[in-house]
């Protein structure tokens, strides 16, 4: 982590799933403001390792510290206070909603304030949701319904939503599917620009190779549930074990 205190440590990750060893013996840190990329084929484990650290699956064994604090046996609503954001392969908002309003909903969330009468809570944490979507902007599209939007901008408020509870660590799974190749960069190179600024640590999941080289700080790679390498961009890229395993010839590994 090159000298960055660590905000999350998984240690020793094991998760079965009948005689299937989905996760077994993972064990990982991430710093602030560091962007670490997990990576590996369909069936790696990627997402279960995902759904451990977030609590919605609990470990059949090891411990995962937020900061120190062990967060097992949490669920994901208290792991989200505790400063975990998250965002989704398929985005979650609310469709019929404005983009403001969705940013709203999660800072009445984090806030702890109840918003049963939407009416009124429509006059609540609008500077602090025009904050958030200045930062991924989409300020000038708050009015919008988010149902009218085009899919690389419902990411941008998503990335909002993330940030509303202001995270310590932000976990991003696929965050660029279904971008276009120029979406995804663009994506990334603000989720970077974020996670520096705010010195977010940054656990993210993407398939895209040009995108894990140009934004990952370090990245893991994972295979039939155990990491098998860790490094640089060029370290993994090099690994003739990540190219057997992850891709045969490793023709995608010759990207930016």
């Amino acid at each position: 982590m090159s000298g960055r205190a660590a905000v999350l440590e998984a240690r020793g990750l094991v998760k079965r799933f009948g005689g299937v060893t989905a996760v077994d013996d993972v064990s990982l840190a991430v710093g602030a403001g560091e962007m670490l990329a997990l990576i590996g084929p369909n069936g790696a484990g990627k997402s279960t390792c995902f759904n451990l650290l977030n609590g919605q699956l609990r470990a059949d064994r090891g411990e995962i510290l937020l900061d120190g604090r062990a967060l097992a046996g949490l669920p994901p609503r208290a792991i989200w206070r505790l400063g975990v954001g998250r965002t989704f392969q398929i985005t979650a908002t609310f469709a019929s909603m404005t983009v403001r309003e969705n940013v709203q909903v999660a800072l009445l969330s984090h806030h702890h304030r109840i918003w049963g009468f939407w009416r009124a809570a429509r006059r609540a944490f609008v500077a602090e949701a025009n904050t958030l979507l200045a930062q991924v902007g989409m300020l000038e599209q708050a009015d919008r319904p988010c149902g009218v939007l085009a899919y690389g901008d419902l990411k941008r408020v998503e990335l909002a939503i993330a940030l509303a509870n202001n995270p310590k660590l932000l976990l991003m799974d696929e965050p660029t599917a279904g971008m276009a190749p120029a979406e995804r960069l663009a994506l990334m190179d603000l989720t970077r620009r974020l996670v520096r600024d705010r010195r977010i640590a940054c656990l993210f999941t993407e398939h895209d190779m040009d995108v894990v080289f140009g934004h990952a700080d370090r990245i893991l790679v994972m295979n039939r549930g155990r990491l098998i390498a860790e490094g640089d961009a060029a370290t993994v890229r090099a690994d003739s074990a990540v190219r057997e395993v992850y891709l045969g010839s490793g023709a995608a590994f010759s990207g930016h």
